[in-house]
């Protein structure tokens, strides 16, 4: 069958069943792989559109007055389908619709064979960054004339399809059968299209170039990187010369170039610090350009001296960010050559060997696994680095992906055939030969802390968003167990006689021998699981009932508790302490269990390597278990951790994790990484507090004698860009307003959005005050002016709630914690940022009141010293999302009066650019943004 016909519908609402009509249908038909016809046709819902869908489609009741009702087309519609494929955009619901109007009328169903273009290019497209249709469209180049009508949607449908017909032909031979394993689970009927192509491979003698495969399993080949040695014959300041000077290479490379002094006194602060030894924080504002900055001197040093140099960021969307944008910009500024790797922890690479062996255990697959295991084939056949964070998965896909991730390998074989091809020693190799290796700070730390065992030797390292690295650290020192993961990993294990990890180990070898007792494994499970869900519950109701006057959510909405294991005086806490004795007593029956079955298949030689591997991964996990909870509840470690218990007070009763962490994790840093590095930069773009780094320092564990710091400007002009306006007439929450301050908070956002035309991010610091200003605006805002984005409210990821925003022309997005960093919105899209409060800690948050306890017994001013410059570092970093470029222009609305009231006030106004500031009533205030603007 040939003939494919496209649609789309604009409909009045999401459900048929609940009276939603078909308002516009758009038809395209592509036969012998070009587009030969199109129609189209509004038609009379006999009843009104809402206001929200003819906003989105421009359809109105006027448009649709006089046109033809359902019933009078069709029959023309069911001929153009007949012999065909029927494809949508999410096609359930297109067909759903059609399907239920023509019953509705008395005609038969459709029932053509179907293709759905969402699962088709989450399959052949892994890494597009989403799936909606204006994206995808804008990912694969394919033009949208008038998004949100029926024609040009289905129009871009099918030049949509027509790509995802192009990618299945350039599929290897290995792909498309292991496809056609999987599609019986697919919406997509696409056996046809798949065994078309396995056909044609059948009788190709070509090979495709770049594409290998072992044990059935095709993917790209790799080329790792030779290791070039290069003489630097030039000085520093002759290479930063040709580079940053008049008619250098700057000036010759990038169009409108502005010159930045700051940016070359930053590469000439970090090479100082190379060449002496010493170590160096350097804050650099907004516009700097610090990247480019540290990278210039990073590859001269690592060139010259021939030494590896690593750097290390926060968050990968700054590690693509190098490694897609910066590291291009390098290579064209200098004809120093060099190689960059990007190193992750294990966790990040797929094992093949993992998945070659889960590609042939299909029987307890469901949808979202089937999926994930089609996009992870197509996937291979492109990806350099096999990197997860390139793939979109469905949610329960991660699930499954641990499971085939190379840190769920055993002891690394480097005799196995696989090890060759496996991405994660290909990124070590790589790692082996560069001179400038990319990471993370998790990775950092986790080297760090196991005798520098994952990373390549090195020396100097220049760590980015550095104000991250301290919490970064005392987390990979600490622990985190939680209920959710731990069932999840009990029910991964499985029962003797289910196709889980255990039951599937027994199936496939016939054990007899009468002393493992392996009718007992189930009930002990069973015991197990009981009394977790036990333990769980309990915590939870001792969490609640130490919060029984103060229900205070933290800004993820979750009450906290910490706790002191051997001082807890409450009876409730003996009976936990015996809980948590009884639930490791069963873990260590389990565990005696799956040593005596190993001990069995190895001495009858019937144990295989993934078995083996099974068994190893079951006995680690459950000894993690144990050794976790000795951790929580019974012993104390060399370094004083502080321990506390978050409860999700909207999940189910047992939603309870536990966590430690170093009290203080300044003497780790001091004697296992700043002592034995030669020269280590600390940069980010908030560092201080009123020009001061003795706060960073101090947390940091850094010594004055071997330290270089430096503050670099902004070059953006402020002074013109931007407008502080802070409001004299809000309620004051202190004296228990919160309703009344949520109520002006909410005015305040509707006036200000009315003047800036929506544009705007609200900053919380309580989600607890986000939900209800949320529920207040939904009911006080006009739907049809604007879109209101609450984060947790909401669904999607950050990202994507971002893209949302920038979709919208009139949107509001409100935020919380993740909200005050590391989100570019830059341009018109973001005119106002609100902040509501200044981002101080609450003062019972377990991590800070347990340091506060702890400067207080050494005579130290916590205000002062961790919760007032902990709160400026984080409305800097709010602060900076509004002028990303010197052409933005802004208001910073902060409705929290301290900012100008209190004594410490000024550690924040101080802390930020000079920018004209108003103290006023919001009357006065929002009459001055509306001239400014």
């Amino acid at each position: 069958m040939d003939k494919f016909v496209v649609v789309d519908l604009e409909t009045t609402g999401h459900s048929p069943s609940r009276n939603d009509k078909i308002i516009e249908i758009g038809i395209v038909v592509i036969e012998n792989g070009v587009i030969t016809d199109t129609h189209t046709t509004l038609f009379n819902p006999s009843k009104s559109i809402p206001p929200f869908i003819s906003n989105l489609t421009g359809i109105s009741d006027l448009d649709v007055e006089n046109a033809p009702l359902f019933y009078e087309k069709a029959d023309n519609i069911i001929d153009l389908f007949k012999d065909s494929y029927l494809i949508a955009h999410n096609v359930s619901f297109d067909f759903g619709f059609l399907n239920a109007e023509l019953a509705a009328h008395g005609r038969n169903r459709l029932n053509n064979p179907v293709l759905d273009t969402v699962e088709l290019a989450r399959i052949l497209f892994p890494r597009a960054p989403s799936y909606k249709l204006g994206q995808l469209a804008e990912y694969l180049d394919i033009h949208h004339e008038d998004p949100h009508r029926a024609l040009s949607d289905a129009y871009v449908t099918a030049k949509l399809f027509l790509k995802l017909k192009e990618k299945i032909e350039t599929l290897p031979y290995e792909t498309i059968d292991h496809l056609l394993k999987l599609e019986k689970m697919f919406i997509s009927d696409v056996r046809e299209l798949f065994s078309v192509r396995l056909q044609e491979l059948a009788f190709s003698t070509t090979e495709q170039e770049t594409i290998t495969s072992y044990q059935g399993l095709a993917f790209k080949k790799g080329n790792d990187i030779a290791k070039e040695e290069h003489q630097v014959e030039t000085s520093f300041g002759e290479y930063l010369d040709d580079i940053y000077e008049d008619e250098g290479s700057m000036q010759k490379q990038f169009t409108n170039y502005e010159k930045r002094a700051g940016q070359r006194e930053m590469s000439e602060i970090i090479y100082d610090s190379f060449q002496s030894s010493t170590h160096a924080l350097i804050e650099a504002e907004t516009g700097t350009g610090k990247s480019l900055a540290y990278l210039l001197p990073a590859v001269y040093e690592a060139a010259k001296k021939q030494q590896k140099i690593v750097i290390s960021t926060y968050t990968t969307q700054l590690q693509s960010q190098l490694l897609e944008e910066e590291i291009p910009s390098v290579r064209q500024l200098t004809d120093i050559p060099f190689n960059v790797s990007l190193l992750k922890g294990k966790s990040h690479y797929i094992s093949l060997e993992k998945f070659a062996h889960e590609l042939n255990h299909t029987h307890s697959d469901n949808y979202d696994k089937v999926l994930t295991k089609a996009m992870l084939l197509v996937w291979l056949t492109e990806t350099d680095t096999g990197d997860i964070d390139e793939v979109q998965l469905p949610t329960s896909g991660y699930f499954f992906y641990k499971k085939i991730s190379t840190d769920a390998e055993s002891k690394v074989d480097p005799q196995s055939p696989w090890f060759s091809k496996s991405f994660y020693q290909r990124a070590r190799r790589k790692a082996q030969k560069a001179d400038i290796i990319i990471t993370n700070h998790a990775l950092l730390c986790t080297d760090m802390f196991n005798e520098y065992q994952f990373l390549p030797g090195y020396e100097k390292v220049i760590i980015d968003e550095a104000h991250h690295f301290e919490e970064t650290a005392s987390r990979h020192y600490g622990l985190k167990m939680d209920y959710i993961n731990m069932l999840f990993l009990f029910n991964q294990i499985g029962y003797s006689n289910d196709a889980k990890m255990f039951g599937k180990i027994l199936k496939s070898n016939s054990l007899t021998e009468e002393n493992i007792p392996l009718e007992k494994w189930d009930d002990i499970l069973d015991q197990a699981k009981y009394e977790m869900d036990d333990l769980f519950q309990t915590l939870y109701q001792y969490v609640v009932a130490q919060h029984k006057n103060s229900k205070s959510l933290s800004d993820i909405g979750r009450l906290q508790y910490r706790f002191e294991a051997d001082k807890e005086d409450d009876t409730t806490w003996s009976i936990i302490k015996e809980m948590v004795s009884r639930l490791t007593f069963y873990i260590r029956d389990l565990i005696h269990i799956l040593a005596l079955v190993e001990q069995y298949l190895t001495k009858h030689e019937m144990l295989d390597k993934y078995d083996k591997e099974d068994l190893i991964s079951m006995t680690g996990i459950f000894q993690d278990f144990i050794d976790g909870f000795e951790q929580m509840f019974f012993t104390e470690t060399t370094v004083p951790q502080i321990k506390w218990i978050e409860i999700d007070t909207k999940g189910t009763k047992n939603a309870v994790y536990l966590y430690s962490e170093p009290s203080d994790i300044s003497g780790l840093l001091a004697n296992d990484f700043f002592q034995s590095k030669k020269s280590v930069i600390m940069t980010s773009a908030t560092l201080t507090m009123r020009n001061s780094f003795v706060f960073i320092q101090e947390r940091l564990g850094l010594r004055a004698e071997r330290l270089i710091t430096k503050k670099i400007d902004s070059p953006f002009s402020y002074k013109d860009q931007v407008q502080l306006l802070i409001p004299d007439d809000f309620p004051d929450i202190k004296y228990g307003n919160t309703d009344d301050f949520i109520y002006a908070t909410c005015e305040a956002i509707i006036s200000l959005a009315e003047i800036t035309k929506g544009r705007m991010l609200v900053l919380f610091t309580s989600y607890d005050m986000l939900k209800k200003s949320y529920t207040l605006l939904k009911e006080i805002i006009n739907d049809n002016e604007f879109i209101l984005i609450g984060q947790g409210i909401t669904s999607g990821s950050r990202s994507r709630l971002k893209k949302n925003f920038q979709t919208f022309d009139q949107a509001i997005l409100l935020g919380t914690s993740s909200f005050w960093e590391g989100v570019d919105i830059p341009g018109d899209d973001l005119s106002c940022l609100m902040i509501v409060r200044l981002p101080f800690q609450p003062p019972n948050h377990p991590v800070f009141e347990a340091k506060s306890q702890l400067m207080k017994e050494n005579g130290k001013n916590a205000f002062m010293e961790l919760s007032l410059p902990n709160a400026v570092i984080k409305f800097k970093q709010g602060f900076g999302r509004l002028i990303r470029s010197s052409s933005d222009r802004g208001i910073v609305f902060v409705c929290d009066a301290r900012i100008v009231k209190s004594r410490y006030g000024k550690y924040f106004t101080e802390s930020i650019p000079d920018v004209p500031t108003s103290f006023d009533s919001t009357k006065t205030l929002l009459s001055k943004a509306e001239k400014w603007f």
